[in-house]
């Protein structure tokens, strides 16, 4: 046989290897549109247009998309696809977040620390006891979550469960006293467009919720597999780091956000 024709039989043998082994998932996409839905177009309707009936039907289908989107990925990675890469993954990934974190607080300082006068106008006095209740929910969480992995080092799968449904049912706790917050400062006359102040609380709030939600989504895939006996411990792992990542960049929030 030619040599060029070896060659050419070699690279299309490689290419078939290559699309036999090739995968793809819906789950990006869906998540893609959960967000859109959940972030710009909800607070453009809502903020921009005026239309609060439209915004909240916007934000009721974005978030379950996104929750949706995160445990359909998370049993992707329990059925063996990539699992072996999620934990150095996951610590990529919580690089780039933390970048963006500090971004927002680094554009919140210089708006603060530059102001000849803050709370600017139109500020309202910020709570000091829910966002404290908050705090010892998530530390809490943290430390459930970690009581979790150490039950599954052991092989207690029983226990596992049983900690991470409490992680998750904390976590529960923390997004729905966030919710009841903003809505309290919404009926105060706080909103994102009254000062600098509200984007900045409304934005690092938000933005760490969001993360949150994410963190209860991939719960949700994890508690959903070990109960029919699937549990991956490399992907418990990856988990538990974003949960306490979560945890942690919530101290600041908290202390800069309502305490400072």
């Amino acid at each position: 046989m030619p040599r060029n024709s070896v060659v050419s039989a070699r690279a299309a043998a490689g290419a078939g290897e290559i699309a036999a082994h090739w995968e793809t998932s819906p789950w990006p996409l869906v998540l893609s549109a959960g967000i859109l839905l959940a972030l710009p177009a909800a607070f453009t309707l809502h903020f921009v247009y005026h239309q609060t009936l439209a915004a909240a039907l916007a934000l009721g289908i974005g978030v379950p998309l996104v929750v949706a989107s995160i445990v359909g990925w998370v049993n992707e990675a329990l059925a063996g696809h990539g699992a072996e890469l999620a934990a150095p993954a996951m610590g990529w990934f919580i690089l780039a977040e933390a970048l963006i974190f500090v971004s927002f607080f680094a554009a919140y300082w210089y708006v603060r620390l530059s102001a000849h006068q803050w709370p600017p106008a139109g500020s309202v006095p910020m709570p000091k006891l829910v966002p404290a209740v908050m705090t010892l929910l998530l530390v809490s969480s943290s430390l459930t979550c970690h009581a979790a992995e150490a039950a599954l080092g052991r092989g207690a799968r029983g226990k596992f469960i049983g900690w991470l449904a409490l992680t998750a049912g904390l976590g529960t706790a923390f997004v729905a006293l966030s919710a009841y917050e903003w809505r309290e400062l919404m009926a105060a006359g706080f909103f994102v467009h009254t000062n600098v102040f509200g984007t900045a609380f409304y934005s690092l709030t938000g933005f760490h919720a969001a993360h949150v939600i994410v963190g209860l989504g991939i719960f949700a895939a994890m508690l959903g597999a070990a109960a029919g006996g699937r549990v991956n411990p490399t992907l418990v792992r990856a988990g538990g780091l974003y949960w306490h990542f979560v945890d942690i960049v919530w101290l600041f929030v908290v202390s800069q956000v309502y305490f400072w």
